[in-house]
């Protein structure tokens, strides 16, 4: 058998009774799936019914967009697509923000929503509970395709087509909707046992490699922005074997943050949206733009100009060229920068400058900014989150100012960082980082155990997630979900009383901020109200930063299990952006 087949255990005893649900679920197992996500709803429930005879795991969410948000976190630390069950009418519009965040970040999902009977199809108006008139049109902008299955028949081939969809580049969610009685019918298609999981690999052009391996060779000051693209396609080796061979400073967008090590001579971190970077950019002859769409953040707000040639890869070919003309070249980041390093001559280019040099002037000149801002809590803020984390630990960052902070300066190590800048809604960080937990639990090897039909794991799959106060409120009900699953996250909550980055953007306009001041629960009290231990900590002044490193690195003890929740009470401010 191919070793692009997946199948599942064979030989057991098939039930006397299955339906529609059952050919959904059935295939997904044996695509390789062993979490699916969601909440139930009343057209969707031959689905749930059908993962009770199945030996898949379900997180059960609180609200739909959440439920998206974990399946979002789940694929990008699995690597796989997540499956993702959503009911008719509001279940399914409600998820739309949380998909819009994958399909902009290309993260692979397959997304079953239900419908309503199939005599309710095609826009007539019957009064069923959750009718829309065409409910798989509302997810146009934010899913890869559509569609509607309306027999027993179409639907393995509909879901494994759905999951190599989700797979082939540029990655992202796919759409699947089956009607009510479809689900629930009795069906004499035999149990499903295979299915192929592997996408056909496809490989940038070879006549566009060498044309940019002739523009690299011959560059006397190259760069690199490495995008999101690089770590989605596990990229990270070819890249840096990539800037070695060019001696090219290497700079990663928010989305491709930790791409490139820190660390590394050639690196000037993730700060994009600062002013000597964006001119090392614009000043080099070649500049290699991977994985990114060289877009608003990346750009440093439009203002990025590349004075040279540029070579864009993204395996997203509308975003090729979108901003600047280039050399452009439709492909998964790996298999192009894999080919360029291929390709790339062995002997020196003769007058080049030195890459480490450039990238040092640019450190510095972004030490200096910083050193003329009155910014030491922040700097030292962030510094004590990242003392408090263990290296391997993967992150979840909201939009709020630690993560725009985040962005530039954190060193994700060999966790990974992740945040959804993609589409910027709020609310993504803690239910992100749950699902982030279930796949590393599972990537590691853990075992899930079944307690009540649910799952937990252990205190040694931790995450930690950032939020603030307004975007926790975003998703605070995920506390309920945590605890009912026993998920080891650690969210940690900067609370400041409002919307801060939107009190600091109107009062930079308009010379004071309106309505971004916000009521909050007491979290400690509230966190504990769904059984989850809670503290809060100082920082600043006179209590240093030692407490918020210690309660943070507390929760890695090998004792604790399932979530906690930090409080920080402080207000950041953001870097001047130059």
């Amino acid at each position: 058998m191919s070793e692009q087949i997946r199948s599942t255990a064979a030989g057991e005893a098939a039930p006397k009774i299955r339906n529609g649900g059952d050919l959904v679920v059935e295939t997904l197992e044996a695509l390789g799936t062993t979490t699916v996500f969601g909440i139930p709803g009343q057209h969707a429930l031959g689905l749930f019914d059908a993962l009770r005879r199945s030996g898949l795991h379900f997180m059960s969410s609180r609200v739909e967009n959440n439920a998206a948000f974990a399946a979002d976190g789940y694929s990008r630390v699995s690597g796989k697509p997540a499956a993702l069950f959503l009911s008719t009418g509001p279940g399914a519009l409600t998820a739309l923000p949380g998909l819009q965040e994958a399909y902009a970040t290309s993260v692979p999902m397959v997304v079953v929503a239900s419908q309503v009977p199939v005599s309710g199809l095609g826009g007539a108006r019957r009064g069923m509970l959750h009718q829309l008139d065409e409910q798989r049109r509302a997810a146009i902008d934010v899913t890869k395709s559509q569609r509607t299955v309306t027999h027993h028949a179409a639907i393995p081939t509909a879901i494994e087509s759905a999951w190599l969809e989700a797979m082939t580049h540029p990655r992202g969610p796919v759409w699947v909707e089956v009607p009510q009685d479809v689900l629930l019918a009795k069906t004499e298609i035999p149990p499903i046992r295979t299915a192929n999981a592997s996408p056909t690999p496809e490989g940038p052009r070879p006549e566009l490699v060498w044309a940019a391996v002739q523009l690299l060779a011959s560059a006397k000051r190259p760069a690199i922005v490495s995008g999101g693209g690089v770590r989605r396609a596990g990229a990270e080796k070819a890249l840096l074997t990539l800037a070695e061979k060019l001696d090219a400073p290497v700079v990663c967008s928010p989305g491709g943050n930790s791409g490139f090590p820190v660390e590394h001579p050639l690196s000037m971190g993730s700060w994009v949206e600062d002013r000597a970077v964006t001119d090392l950019l614009a000043d080099a002859d070649v500049l290699l733009a991977v994985g990114t769409s060289l877009g608003e953040v990346t750009s440093n707000y439009f203002t990025l100009e590349p004075s040279g040639k540029l070579i864009h890869v993204d395996a997203e070919p509308r975003v090729l060229e979108s901003n600047h003309p280039a050399l452009g070249i439709a492909c998964d980041a790996k298999a192009a920068l894999e080919a360029f390093v291929s390709a790339y001559p062995s002997q020196p280019t003769e007058g080049r400058e030195s890459g480490a040099e450039r990238a040092a002037e640019a450190r510095k000149a972004i030490v200096e900014r910083l050193d003329g801002q009155d910014l030491a809590h922040e700097r030292a803020f962030v510094d004590a989150i990242r003392a408090g984390i263990p290296d391997n630990v993967p992150t979840f960052w909201d939009m709020t100012i630690a993560a725009y902070w985040g962005w530039n300066c954190w060193d994700g190590r060999t966790g990974g960082f992740h945040s959804g800048q993609g589409a910027g809604g709020l609310g993504f960080a803690f239910p992100a980082a749950l699902g982030g937990a279930v796949a590393l639990a599972e990537k590691r090897g853990l075992k899930l155990s079944d307690v009540d039909a649910e799952f937990s794991v252990g205190g040694s799959e931790r995450v930690v997630a950032v939020a603030g106060d307004g975007s926790a409120m975003y998703s605070i009900s995920e506390l309920a979900t945590a605890v009912q699953h026993g998920i080891p996250v650690t969210w940690l909550i900067v609370d400041d009383g409002g919307y801060g980055i939107l009190r600091e953007y109107m009062v930079a306009t308009f010379g004071q901020a309106t309505h971004t001041g916000l009521a909050r629960p007491d979290f400690i009290t509230l966190a504990k109200a769904f059984g989850v231990e809670a503290q809060e900590v100082s920082v600043g002044d006179d209590a240093g930063y030692s407490e918020l490193t210690d309660a943070l690195r507390a929760t890695f003890d090998a004792s604790v299990t399932g979530p906690r929740v930090i409080v920080v009470k402080t207000h950041l401010e953001m870097f001047a952006m130059s």
